[in-house]
Parts: structure tokens; C-alpha cells; sequence
């Protein structure tokens, strides 16, 4: 067995071939491989009636019991997208329980998923990302107890979580209506600011910030505004999240490019290269649907970057949230940027 490596040399982020959700596979293979599956599912099954699968992408799962209450199932996890140890795990607590708020439910209970190098990596490295997605579970309001763990050459963790919802308020992708606005509630440029982190060991608290605040107040909002269409922005990035939700809804999404925020220091970390193949993918995805003519290269990488734990893309305005675009009736591309 290989010698366990001292915990004061080690950078998590070393250890993973991609981190956080830019580690996704990218949107056009997975649809590939969902092709067809959601129409093997039976929408109505005697333990209930399934109100969101996987026909729209949407962010979790949503099931109707025949009480009327509605119970919601996600499940979120990757390798390290930061070095420390606890603040990976904040991170991939909060990115799990996006889904969750994502669809206008709240956490009940979860589980953790753990994969770890054993032999390679210290458990007390393991136990501090356990604690970081413990603390975050608990600000949320969310129990957590046991989980599932494997002996794997990367590390990765996150949570299974079963929350429940109001099956007559759901946000969902497929709602989407031409005139509502488009708001966003997290700056983009997490993505760039992480792979800067990777490769340089450089620290980014803004970007740690961002991304374990949890969206639970967003999607209250979304929530009291009557709003019923959205969806979280994460590995897909702003352009891939956006596509699929106008897909979905049948409509266009217009996104305004000078009215998007950015974190501090993402565009210098563009500037310098630090760009995941997951959000060349993503760009790559969406070219073929989209109207991009009006930015160039640099600011279409930005809008499609992979975010982890990023915040809500809410068809509507809610405090706090800047407008960075609208929906339009469906034209000849899902997509426009201008």
C-alpha cells in the first residue's frame, strides 16, 4: 500500500483530473445517454405520481404521494474543487442542496457519498470534508446521517438529498414564458477562479464565498414573487443553463452580456488562460443554437464557464438579483447573447 502522504504537503485539488462540476460529463454526451429514458419511467405509479423527471433536465426529482404532498430527490458530488479540506466539503454540501432550492423545495434529510484514496490521502482530511458538509447541512436546516463510502483512486464527496415541496409552487425549466425577465443570483467566474486555484495553489475566498452560500433565500423569492421558472446555474455554465431552460419552456432566452456580474479577478484568471475543458465544452455545446455574433471569444467563454454551487437563473425578478436578460417568443435560436 502507498504511503499516506503528511496532511501538511497535500492540495486536495492534485489529486482529482477536474474539479467540481466542470468534472461533469459534458451536457451534449450525457444527453446521449438519457436519450429515451425518461419515457421508460410510468408517470403514475401506485406510490405516487411523478410530476419531474427527466424529460426537461430539470434539477431534481419530484414526486407526488396520493396525500398530496410532494416529495423531491437530487443527488450531487465531485472531486475537490479547492485544496481544504472543510471547504470542499461546504462546497459540495451546498452545490447538493442546490438542486433542492432549485426546485422550490426545501431540505429534509441526507445521506453523504464519499470516495476515498485510502492508503494515499489521511482520513483526517476525510473527516474535515465531512464536517464542512455537516456544517452547511445543519445551516440549512437539513439532518444528515450515515451515507455510503468506496475506496477510489480520486477523491469525492457530496450528498443525496430527499426534501419535500409544494407540488403546486415547483420552479421548474419547462415554465419559462416569453416577456418574463431573466435574473441571476450569484456572480459568474467561479469557474476560471478555481482553475486559476488549481493550478497555482492561489486562494480566492470570494469565489468560497459564492459558492457555500446556499440559495435557500433566492428561491424563497423566487417562491413569493409567483414565480414558477428556473433553474440553478452550475457545471454547465450561464450560456448551457440557459439553453436548456429555453429549450424546455419553447421560447428564446436573450442574455445581456454587459449587464452580467462577475466575481473579482475572473476576467484577469481568463486573461492568464485559466480555462476548464468543461467550459470549452460547454460552448461548444451551445454554439450550434445560439446567436454569439455580438461578444467575442473571451466574453463567450465567460458566460458559458463552469460554475460549482452557482446561484439561481429565475424567470423573474426577485430582490437582489440583477437582470441580465428576458425571454423572448421562440425565434430562430434558443440562445442570443448581445
Amino acid at each position: 500500500m502507498t504511503a499516506v502522504t503528511s496532511r501538511e504537503s497535500i492540495r486536495l485539488t492534485q489529486y482529482a483530473h477536474g474539479g467540481g462540476c466542470a468534472c461533469k460529463i459534458p451536457p451534449g454526451e450525457l444527453e446521449e445517454v438519457l436519450r429515451g429514458l425518461g419515457t421508460a419511467v410510468p408517470v403514475r405509479h401506485p406510490a405516487g405520481e411523478l410530476l419531474v423527471g427527466l424529460d426537461a433536465g430539470d434539477d431534481a426529482t419530484v414526486v407526488r404521494l396520493p396525500s398530496g404532498i410532494g416529495v423531491l430527490a437530487t443527488t450531487d458530488f465531485f472531486t475537490p474543487v479547492v485544496d481544504d479540506p472543510y471547504d470542499w466539503g461546504r462546497i459540495a454540501a451546498a452545490n447538493a442542496l442546490s438542486d433542492v432550492y432549485a426546485t422550490g423545495g426545501r431540505p429534509l434529510l441526507a445521506v453523504n457519498l464519499l470516495a476515498w484514496p485510502r492508503g494515499v490521502l489521511p482520513f483526517d482530511l476525510a473527516r474535515e470534508v465531512l464536517r464542512g458538509g455537516l456544517a452547511v447541512a445543519a445551516d440549512a436546516g437539513c439532518h444528515v446521517a450515515g451515507g455510503h463510502s468506496v475506496d477510489d483512486p480520486e477523491p469525492k464527496y457530496g450528498l443525496a438529498v430527499t426534501g419535500l415541496v409544494d407540488p403546486d409552487r415547483l420552479l421548474r425549466n419547462d415554465a419559462g414564458t416569453p416577456g418574463a425577465p431573466l435574473s441571476l443570483t450569484k456572480p459568474l467566474g467561479i469557474g476560471v477562479l478555481n482553475s486559476r486555484h488549481n493550478a497555482t495553489g492561489a486562494a480566492f475566498p470570494q469565489a468560497v464565498e459564492a459558492m457555500t452560500r446556499l440559495n435557500r433565500e433566492a428561491a424563497e423569492a423566487a417562491l413569493a414573487a409567483g414565480i414558477t421558472c428556473a433553474t440553478d446555474v452550475t457545471g454547465f455554465g450561464l450560456l448551457g443553463h440557459a439553453y436548456k431552460l429555453a429549450r424546455a419552456s419553447g421560447v428564446t432566452a436573450l442574455i445581456d452580456s454587459t449587464a452580467v456580474p462577475y466575481l473579482d479577478g475572473a476576467r484577469q484568471a481568463l486573461r492568464e488562460g485559466y480555462v476548464s475543458g468543461g467550459t470549452r465544452r460547454n460552448l461548444q455545446w451551445v454554439r450550434p443554437h445560439s446567436d454569439l455574433s455580438a461578444v467575442d471569444e473571451n466574453e463567450a467563454l465567460l458566460l458559458a464557464d463552469a460554475q460549482t454551487s452557482g446561484g439561481l437563473l429565475v424567470a423573474g425578478e426577485i430582490p437582489g438579483a440583477p437582470v441580465v436578460g428576458e425571454l423572448l417568443p421562440r425565434g430562430d435560436h434558443a440562445l442570443v447573447v448581445r
